[in-house]
Parts: C-alpha cells; structure tokens; sequence
C-alpha cells in the first residue's frame, strides 16, 4: 500500500471508556511524608486523575497536534515478520538541498518526541542546514501496527526504519535517537551504512570515570528506577494487563519517568496528559510497547553497554540527567567526529532541551562542521530553497 495521509481521530467510545474507567478509579493509600521516596506521589495523582476526568480535552490536543503534524501510513515488509502498517510524522523543510533525518524515539516515548524540535531542523537558513525529518512510531507504539510474532527485535526496528526512507525517496540520509532510538539508529548505520545511513547522532550520555555527577546518576537509576526495566524486560505480558485496562496505572507507571528521568522539566499537567493518552488510544494498546524490551535483552543483556563497531561518521551530546552513565572510553572511536556536553537536560532531550539539541545538530552537519556534506548533494542551507511548495 501506497502512502496514506493520516490523522489522529480517536473513537467517541474509546473517550467515553476512558471516561467511564476513570471515574471509578480506587487510589491507594500512601504513607505519611513519603513524597517520592515510594514512587509517584498520591497527591500528584490524584491531580492528573482529576484533570484527565474533567478539565483535559482530548479533542483540543488531537486537533493541535493532526495542525502542527503532517502524518501519514504505510505498509513495510519485514521479513519473516510480514507487513505492519507503519505510522509516521514526515515534513519537508523549503530547503531543496535540506539533509533527510530519521527521529527515532523510545520508551516511554513516542512521535510526540519530534514535536518541538519538528520546526527547527525543517528551518530554512543562511546559517545553518535545514533537514527534512521523518519521525516514525514504533511498531507498537502510537498508531503504528503492532508485530504479532515473537523475536521482533532491533534489527527489525532498524530494518523498518530503513525501508521507510528508502520508500520516501530517501536513499541516503541521516539519523538521531536517543533510548530506544540509540539502539536502533546505532543498528541502523551497523546494517545499512555507508550505503544508506551516512551520518548518526544520539543523546545517550557517557561520561569518564572522573566525572562524579554522571557517575552519582548511574547509581541512583541502578537503585532507585531500573526496577521497571527489570520487569519488561522478563515478564512484559503481567505487567500489560494493569496498564491496558487501568489508564490511572498506565498514568503513574509513566508519569514517575517523565518526572525522575528529567532535570527539573516543569511538567503542565496537560502535557503529561497528552504524553500518556497516546499511550491509551494507542493503536496496539500500551502492552505492546513493552516487548522491545523482553526482545532485545533475550538476544543481549549487554545490547546499551556492548561496544558495536560503526564506520559512518557518529556525534553525540552529553546531558547531566541522562539515566546511565558509561565511561566515554568504551564509546571512543575513530568514528567519532563530535561531541557536545551541555549543563542541563536529562532523558528526554528533544522534549526537554530542543534548542540546544538541534544546535547540536546542526554544528554536526553544517559548514565546518565534521560531517558537512556526508549526504550528497544535501548540505541543507538557503541557497537551495524551493521557490514554492
């Protein structure tokens, strides 16, 4: 199937269920002072509970984001998995010559991730390149279709990844992620550069052993937030039936890693709202997103800290409340054109940092920079601008 313009047009039943679910929803107690020594707190709950109920429109946000997203599907065949229907943001920036870039999300996140950053890299400029980006929900996240059998790992993320640009027209690009994107791009310029992919940049964070910040957070996320990971990554199936038929549980399931995973982002509550209702009316339901990690960790429990050899040029950018933090030894190598660090920022660098990411990017890839022209014929800036789109 060709491509298909697509807009977010979730049912009246699915809102009234929601509705109906949340309205009889049963807190739990909570200890005295416990703040967020036990988890999400119950009075922030309680809030976002109460919001979700009765003052957040869904309809307001779904028609926000089908204005400032152009979204489409298409069929990609993986092999030995079939055809899944794959759902994507796709603009073009007015620069003819602008660097195609696949945005790559992860867990919790979604194609929302590439909202902020969206109108900055499609940006025309004398100044800097200008990219056409293709943001894609993984296969059972947001309203991409779900696999259906059992091995789906990052190979055949990155194989999707892949196949989409190459459906776009898009033989050569470049591509950023950070989570789950980290792995997959990293997969990416593994099994398809330098044909394909020629350039990749990620926001995971390493650190060398001196640097006793980046060392202090390792730590805390090994004792206080990896728990989730240990449970997705064994038994994702138990822990998707509480998220698929309880939106307050899939609320404070995510909300706790919005909050701790980030710098001090100050959070609207509408925001949060919207960041997980793409989670409830999801396509697959939230269940599915969780398998990535059963999948990938069965293949190998070492797949974020294993040293894979890439031979395409590489960037990336350091944020102090990335979740882990590895010495910059391992990832040392002599692919490795760019590397930034920045003062703040923590997991969710494109939602919480957009202007400083993009910048990043943009120093990779423009004049001077250590992959300029790694594309070619695509430097990204203004002299190249169409007259019209």
């Amino acid at each position: 199937m060709a491509e298909q313009p697509f807009k977010i047009a979730v049912l009246d039943d699915s809102i009234r269920l929601l509705q109906q679910k949340l309205a009889m929803t049963v807190l739990p107690d909570e200890l005295d002072e416990a703040g967020w020594d036990y988890g999400a707190p119950l009075s922030d709950v309680r809030r976002l509970v109460a919001r979700w109920k009765d003052g957040y429109d869904w309809r307001m946000h779904e028609a926000q984001l089908n204005n400032e997203l152009p979204q489409f599907t298409r069929d990609i065949d993986v092999d030995g998995f079939g055809t899944l229907n794959i759902h994507y943001v796709h603009k073009k920036s007015k620069v003819g010559g602008a660097i195609p870039l696949l945005f790559v999300h992860g867990w919790p996140g979604s194609f929302l991730e590439v909202r902020k950053i969206l109108p900055l890299l499609v940006e025309a400029s004398s100044e800097h390149p200008a990219f056409h980006v293709i943001a894609f929900s993984l296969p059972g996240y947001g309203f991409s279709e779900a696999p259906k059998k059992k091995g789906f790992a990052e190979k055949q993320y990155a194989e999707v990844g892949n196949k989409l640009m190459l459906a776009l027209g898009y033989n050569e690009y470049i591509t950023q992620g950070g989570d789950w994107g980290y792995l997959i791009t990293r997969t990416i310029a593994q099994f398809y550069g330098p044909k394909h992919s020629k350039a990749w940049h990620s926001n995971m964070a390493v650190y060398t052993p001196a640097e006793k910040e980046g060392l202090e957070r390792t730590q805390w996320y090994q004792k206080k937030s990896a728990g989730y990971f240990h449970q997705q990554t064994t038994m994702p199936q138990t822990l998707g039936y509480g998220l698929a038929d309880s939106p307050v549980g899939l609320l404070a399931w995510i909300y706790e890693k919005l909050v701790t995973w980030t710098d001090n982002y100050p959070w609207d509550d509408d925001e949060v709202l919207t960041w997980i209702s793409i989670y409830w009316f999801s396509r697959a339901g939230p269940a599915a997103s969780l398998r990535i990690y059963y999948e990938v960790m069965k293949i190998s429990e070492s797949a974020f800290t294993t040293t894979v050899a890439t031979t395409i040029p590489m960037g990336y950018s350091y944020f102090p409340k990335e979740l882990f933090a590895l010495p910059r030894r391992w990832l040392k190598a002599p692919n490795l054109v760019f590397e930034s660090e920045h003062k703040s920022g923590g997991h969710f660098a494109a939602h919480e940092k957009p202007k400083e990411l993009v910048a990043d990017v943009r120093k990779m890839f423009g004049k001077g920079g250590p992959a300029f022209g790694v594309v070619p014929g695509k430097t990204g800036y203004a002299d190249q601008v169409k007259s019209k789109l």
